[in-house]
């Protein structure tokens, strides 16, 4: 298997490691790229862009990350508030009046963006070409009742989050989710990864490869608690791998779950994080709104995802249940099948894993792991 790219030195054990994912058999195509102190100091790729074969992975091939595309809405979000357009303990009828209805009239914007909004579903069931119908998927969450009672435990808004941040951000600046991350994040730092990808990008695409059906599933309801799972995963639209693999889906804005990228434009999205806001002389936000972005928010038994989350405003955070690093300003964001974007602004390192064949789960997998323990002994 040939493994293709660069890699500092210092971090050959991460391309031992991305090439061991391939070895045994985890991988079809891949690539990790990481940055330390604003550099990039590994950017590997290998494999095939399709399952049978005939397309190798290139350095510029994107695949679908899944939610690993809520951490550049979240990203969106901050920009906003950072320049004063959002107030993130306001309503967020104050930006998007019809969202008031059901009760939810005084709800804060910090609660979309830490999960705690209630609103990890749509009832009745929507079909799935709701999901990319933003005005129509805009209108339904605006007059749907909360799931629970916002503010007192975390429900992952799987497809819900995009809409919700995004239309807030639209509302006060004009542009789609979409255009503004594109105008104002990824082509100022020079990132491939769109959120709603132009027909000229769709030759650069990687099929995605569902995850095998006999695996199990990553986490299963507690004796006696609620069955909030079972209700958000019949009331949210659904979305498949294959419907994953079509133009509509790639053409649309889904910022809950269809960017596409590399690991390489992940990894640059996040460098800014990392370096307290800007990269490469491009300032995203200031340093306080990073600071912010990541305090804790809630820490708990995630109602849909089953286990333990630790919510900052948008990302995941490091914990005993997510030890992402050792490190404590550490974040970001997975994406279903095993993708991930995440920056500590401890060491100044941001990395992103993007593949195609998928796994169970949404916080990564045994590859990234593998990944993740090598780069950080490179850096001791």
């Amino acid at each position: 298997m040939e493994i293709h790219g660069r890699c500092d030195s210092r971090f050959a054990k991460v391309k031992d490691a991305f090439a061991k994912n391939f070895a045994v058999g985890n991988e079809v195509g891949a690539s990790f790229a990481a940055t330390w102190n604003g550099e990039l100091v590994v950017d590997l790729w290998g494999g095939s862009a399709d399952r049978a074969g005939t397309r190798p992975w290139q350095r510029d091939t994107l695949a679908n990350v899944w939610s690993t595309t809520k951490a550049m809405a979240a990203l969106c979000t901050h920009v906003v508030v950072d320049r004063g357009l959002v107030d993130l303990d306001a309503p967020v009828a104050t930006y998007w009046p019809e969202f008031a209805a059901q009760g939810k009239e005084r709800m804060p914007v910090r609660w979309l963006l830490s999960h705690q909004s209630g609103l990890s579903g749509l009832t009745p069931p929507f079909p799935t070409e709701a999901a990319l119908d933003w005005q129509r998927f805009c209108a339904a969450l605006a007059a749907q009742k909360p799931l629970w009672e916002p503010g007192t435990r975390s429900g992952y808004e799987a497809l819900t989050f995009g809409n919700l941040v995004g239309e807030v951000v639209r509302r006060v600046d004009g542009r789609s989710l979409g255009r503004f991350f594109r105008e104002e994040v990824a082509e100022p730092l020079g990132a491939e990864f769109w959120i709603g990808l132009p027909e000229s990008q769709e030759k650069l695409v990687a099929e995605m490869i569902p995850p095998d059906p006999a695996a199990p599933l990553a986490a299963q309801p507690e004796p006696g608690d609620p069955s909030y799972e079972l209700r958000a995963a019949l009331a949210t639209p659904r979305v498949t791998p294959e419907i994953a693999n079509t133009r509509a889906w790639r053409a649309a804005e889904v910022p809950a779950g269809n960017g596409q990228a590399n690991a390489r434009g992940a990894a640059l999205c996040m460098a800014a994080l990392a370096n307290g806001g800007s990269l490469g002389g491009v300032r995203i936000m200031s340093e306080s709104s990073v600071a912010r972005a990541i305090t804790e928010q809630c820490y708990g038994r995630d109602l849909v995802l089953g286990y333990p989350m630790r919510w900052g405003l948008g990302f995941m955070l490091v914990s005993k249940d997510l030890p992402l690093s050792p490190n404590p300003r550490t974040f970001g964001h997975g994406g279903w099948g095993g993708s991930f974007a995440l920056a500590d602004c401890d060491a100044r390192v941001s990395l992103a894993y993007v593949m195609n064949r998928m796994s169970q789960g949404t916080v990564g997998d045994k590859r990234l792991g593998r990944l993740l323990r090598a780069f950080y002994a490179g850096l001791d």
